[in-house]
């Protein structure tokens, strides 16, 4: 099967291309040279499909502008010569179907190969669907979706079909050997938090953990802090009189999630789309501070669906002090039912077979 992959901006964009790529090989249903990925030059894309040894190329085009309206003529122009590109791309690819996940350049990649009768889909990974997902609805063969608050804003309910978000099953066939927590000085015996925001990471998280460690640093449980490579030394300049015990370990990012994740009790993290698919393949209990700075404030949609199941609790980032904070992590790690309960909650929102289920559907289009 050819296929043209298109999306670009985040990780939630990019990371469920990925997971359907691999699984795509693994079935033998496609080869390098069969797929294709199309992205923007300046976003992760750029950086993370050609690493993978994924064929990559790339169109120019940016989003709205809604400060300054008279560059829209320039947004206007460069979609018009995006769509030209797409044509081109299309033309020399040949594709059996074309993947969409978001991102402008998706817009123009799905967009031109609906009108050229090539197969087409999209998936979406977060609660709120994005503008270009919006648009592409109307013209794809079929929509693919995670949450079920996204199905509700198609009016194509015909093209709908729950898949969950690939990168679960991604999660869940990686063979990974669980990390030792004794090599971190830790007690694989003991409940543990990780608490992180990502690999750059948050500096709201990495401020209210400042502000209750010494709170934290003699509970009966065991925190992993992973503040991101952006603020590791700060933080540590801040905490180097500060006596953590031997519960406490802080590090600048974790290499391999993953493999950490199926030891932790609980994870406090940021609320985006792939972070979520992999604490729901391996049901684990979280606590999410949402992102108020992404799109239609997507992030806090997507923690709400996981608190409504039951699988997380939320802390509005203008909320977040550290009484409801250590409260919070005090409620699920010295609690082991609730804990049981919430690590339940969380699996059945996984959908352990996503990239197959969304294979299925590129099959079905095609056939």
């Amino acid at each position: 099967m050819r296929v043209i992959f298109t999306g670009g901006g985040t990780g939630g964009h990019i990371y469920p291309i990925m997971a359907v790529i691999e699984r795509l090989k693994e079935r033998k249903i496609s080869t390098d040279d069969e797929i294709l990925f199309v992205g923007t030059q300046k976003g992760l894309e750029s950086k993370i499909v050609p690493a993978a040894g994924v064929n990559f190329k790339t169109i120019k085009i940016q989003g709205f502008n809604r400060k300054h309206p008279l560059k829209n003529f320039e947004t206007i122009d460069l979609f018009i010569k995006a769509t030209k590109r797409a044509k081109e791309i299309l033309r020399d690819f040949k594709p059996d179907i074309v993947v969409g996940t978001g991102g402008y350049v998706s817009g123009a990649m799905v967009y031109e190969a609906a009108k050229m009768h090539i197969p087409t889909m999209i998936h979406e990974s977060n609660s709120v669907v994005g503008l270009a997902n919006k648009f592409l609805g109307h013209y794809v063969d079929k929509i693919c979706y995670t949450f079920d608050d996204a199905a509700k804003q198609f009016p194509e309910k015909k093209k709908l079909v729950r898949t969950g978000n690939p990168r679960s099953q991604q999660v869940l066939g990686l063979n990974k050997t669980p990390i030792d927590l004794k090599e971190w000085g830790l007690n694989p015996q003991m409940p543990t938090v990780l608490v992180f925001g990502g690999s750059r990471g948050a500096l709201a998280i990495n401020r209210i953990m400042l502000k209750s460690i010494m709170q934290l640093k003699d509970k009966p449980y065991q925190i992993i802090w992973a503040t991101g490579t952006l603020y590791y030394d700060s933080v540590e300049e801040k905490l180097k009189n500060v006596d953590l015990g031997n519960n406490i370990k802080v590090l600048p990012y974790i290499k391999d999630m993953p493999a950490l994740l199926p030891e932790m009790t609980c994870v406090v993290s940021r609320s985006g789309a792939t972070s979520i698919a992999e604490f729901t393949a391996l049901g684990v209990p979280a606590i999410l501070i949402p992102s108020p700075n992404v799109t239609h404030n997507h992030q806090m949609k997507n923690a709400l669906d996981l608190e409504k199941s039951g699988a997380a609790l939320v802390i509005p980032e203008d909320d977040l002090n550290p009484n409801n904070f250590v409260s919070s992590i005090d409620h699920i790690l010295l609690d082991e039912k609730y804990a049981e309960d919430m690590s339940k909650a969380s699996k059945e929102l996984g959908v352990p077979d996503a990239s197959d289920q969304v294979i299925k559907v590129m099959e079905e289009i095609t056939h």
